[in-house]
């Protein structure tokens, strides 16, 4: 086992040692499609940059609201593994486990990565409903994709008491999970944008578990009053969301997205 973790390791990072000729850079985007799904009018999610001491994210939001963090790490590297080309070299036979993309996510599908990737990963269905939607996300083998998640830096910021798990996952413009909760954790895009919308424990989300987050943005959004409307804002590569405890969240993937999560537990 160990020996095939290195063999997948060295298959990963060759590329990062090439030397590209002159002119010659990796696709844009990772080589994932952009999408057209629109970006909110303003972000009202609060930001941070690395000057954010931990004594400061405990006592602003550590326990009571989320916050963007840009500049707290540096995954220039683990980016450069996530290119569409270097992840189908590297995991395009292996299978993975798809969940759907509706609040409580029940049905699950394996195919193999390269066939979710060529044949499934397309932009959302607006007709479509989340229980019919297949999504990669979480759900993820941890032995086979290890190294791969070696190579991750995560914030520094941890909660007391608790332990991190990592969930990756690629998705389709369009596509998304709407509202639910758990507890607290962090998320970063790689690839793509990912737009959030989020509400405070206490304050429950007018949405139907099986609408997609794209049915819902156009439906319900738009009647929703503006002291009704959640906390929103588009997540860029290099950017981190964090999210407390209990608070609602939904996600829109704005282009093909490649994204991990990690959740403190």
């Amino acid at each position: 086992m160990a020996a095939a973790a290195r063999r997948l390791l060295s298959l990963l990072l060759l590329p990062l040692a090439w030397t590209r000729p002159a002119g010659c850079t990796d696709p844009p985007g990772g080589g994932w499609l952009a999408g057209t799904v629109p970006e909110e009018e303003r972000c009202t999610v609060e930001r941070a940059d690395a000057s954010l001491t931990y004594s400061l994210f405990l006592q602003r939001f550590a326990f009571s609201r989320p916050v963007i963090l840009r500049g707290v790490t540096d995954n220039s590297a683990f980016r450069a593994l996530c290119t569409r080309e270097k992840l189908l070299a590297a995991f395009g036979a292996r299978p993975v486990r798809l969940s759907t993309a509706n609040t409580y996510s029940y049905r699950k599908v394996d195919v193999p990565f390269q066939e979710y990737v060529e044949q499934l990963l397309k932009p959302q269905d607006p007709a479509r409903l989340g229980s019919d939607t297949l999504y990669f996300f979480g759900d993820n083998n941890f032995t086979e994709w290890g190294p791969l998640f070696q190579q991750y830096v995560p914030p520094a910021f941890g909660i007391p008491g608790t332990s991190p798990a990592y969930s990756f996952g690629i998705a389709g413009s369009g596509s998304g999970v709407p509202f639910h909760w758990h507890g607290p954790g962090y998320s970063e895009v790689i690839f793509g944008r990912k737009r959030w919308f989020l509400y405070p424990p206490d304050k429950t989300p007018h949405f139907h578990p099986n609408e997609t987050t794209l049915a819902w943005l156009h439906r319900t959004y738009p009647a929703l009053p503006l002291a009704e409307r959640p906390l929103e804002c588009t997540l860029r590569p290099g950017e981190v969301l964090y999210f407390p405890d209990r608070w609602w969240h939904a996600t829109l993937n704005l282009d093909t997205s490649v994204f991990i999560s990690t959740f403190l537990g």
